[in-house]
């Protein structure tokens, strides 16, 4: 059987994906308008189509010459998303900024009025903070918990603090709803969330999100230091280590629009 003329092959696939590209930027159009665009000939686009819409990928609206793109490719997008695993994505990021500062790095998620750390990367000093996967930390005290609440509806919020006891850590942990409410919408203007001696005396953390697919906060990613470490002048040094690794996260999650 004779091999496809390789530069044809190739050539052909580029013209497949330039017609879904155009179908996706519009929700329907002619062949005409099409082929204009793509400076292709009607012929060529014409056979295009009409295979893509043999195999399910496009619909055309009865006998007009108005062509769509179907649901196909999204659920060949989500199957992808099945075999999506945080922590994997996650912890090759985590390392990443392990190596460039050697401190501790905490993966956490909602669950239900707190937050459970999923995945971590020990400081490589002696003095460090001391942590566990699975353990379960305050919403309104720590860096992860606010940004996981950010960018909720303010109801969503109540609801979840209505049954907890705002424990004072340390001096500086906030006392009630309505102060932390007035420090989700700072942490939703600057996209990072800070606990600054709240949980524990003398530790400090800083933390981004992590997007879903549907552009809703799924995960926290955190960098904590005790406070003789930490370096104020290197905070916005810090943030950008943490979105770019969250903005990596999500666009691998199917998030393509990180704010930052």
């Amino acid at each position: 059987m004779d091999k496809p003329n390789q530069p044809e092959a190739v050539s052909s696939v580029m013209k497949v994906f330039a017609i879904l590209e155009a179908l996706g930027d519009q929700e329907d159009i002619g062949i005409t308008e099409l082929s204009q665009r793509l400076m292709m000939s009607k012929s060529t686009t014409y056979r295009f189509l009409q295979t893509m819409k043999m195999l399910g990928y496009v619909s055309q609206e009865g006998e007009a010459d108005k062509y769509s793109l179907t649901l196909k490719l999204f659920e060949l997008g989500a199957k992808s998303l099945e075999y999506v695993d945080l922590i994997d994505l996650a912890d090759k990021e985590m390392r990443y900024i392990s190596e460039q500062t050697n401190e501790a790095l905490h993966l956490g998620m909602l669950d239900e009025n707190a937050i459970i750390y999923i995945h971590k990367i020990d400081s490589g000093y002696n003095l460090r903070m001391q942590s566990k996967i699975g353990r379960r930390n305050p919403l309104y005290s720590t860096a992860i918990g606010k940004v996981l609440l950010a960018e909720k509806q303010e109801g969503f919020v109540r609801a979840q603090l209505a049954p907890v006891e705002f424990i004072k850590h340390t001096e500086k942990t906030l006392e009630n709803t309505e102060q932390l409410l007035s420090e989700l919408t700072l942490v939703k203007q600057q996209h990072f969330a800070e606990d600054n001696e709240e949980q524990e005396p003398g530790l400090r953390c800083i933390a981004t999100p992590i997007y879903d697919r549907f552009g809703n906060v799924t995960a926290g990613l955190s960098i904590s230091f005790p406070t003789i470490r930490f370096d104020e002048k290197r905070l916005s040094y810090y943030v950008e280590l943490l979105h770019q690794a969250c903005r990596n996260i999500s666009e691998q999650l199917g998030y393509k629009h990180y704010p930052v």
